[in-house]
């Protein structure tokens, strides 16, 4: 076996060496989720207004094995008419990286709305769905998912 000189390192390499370590201890925030993405992606949805608790059924499994695929699927009660429809429906999960999951549109010809999706979560959460009508009103839900495998790396 062949035995390989250690080479000198400069001190200009040692020092950026330390200061990218030290940058990624003192900076987590940009690589991990933050609690509150959520609930602020939602006030700059509803432009601060908020938005109304509402019956919407939300189909979600309580505890995910694998969250890399969770199930998600919604279904509204709303008559779909040229004067009172929803819009835009958002699925939004407060865990993972970024909040974003889905964002969905509807027209009143579609006739319902209602639509399954998978998604991928980071670890236990709450995962928002946020609606808007074509008034402008937003109604919103919510459920907690427990996962015991993350799907973003976790």
């Amino acid at each position: 076996m062949k035995l390989k000189k250690l080479r000198k390192i400069s001190r200009r390499n040692a020092l950026q060496l330390i200061a990218a370590f030290t940058g990624t201890a003192m900076l987590p925030s940009m690589s991990f989720s933050q609690p509150n993405k959520a609930l602020d992606r939602i006030n700059e949805i509803t432009k601060g207004l908020g938005a109304t608790e509402s019956d919407i059924y939300l189909d979600l499994p309580e505890i995910a094995e694998n969250g890399n695929q969770v199930k998600v699927s919604f279904e509204m009660d709303s008559p779909m008419t040229e004067s009172d429809h929803v819009k835009t429906v958002y699925i939004l999960a407060d865990g993972n990286p970024s909040p974003n999951v889905a964002k969905f549109y509807f027209t009143p010809e579609m006739g319902s709305c209602s639509a399954t999706t998978r998604m991928r979560l980071s670890k236990t959460q709450n995962v928002y769905l946020l609606a808007e009508n074509n008034n402008g009103q937003f109604l919103m839900t919510n459920a907690k998912v427990k996962v015991t495998i993350g799907g973003c790396g976790g």
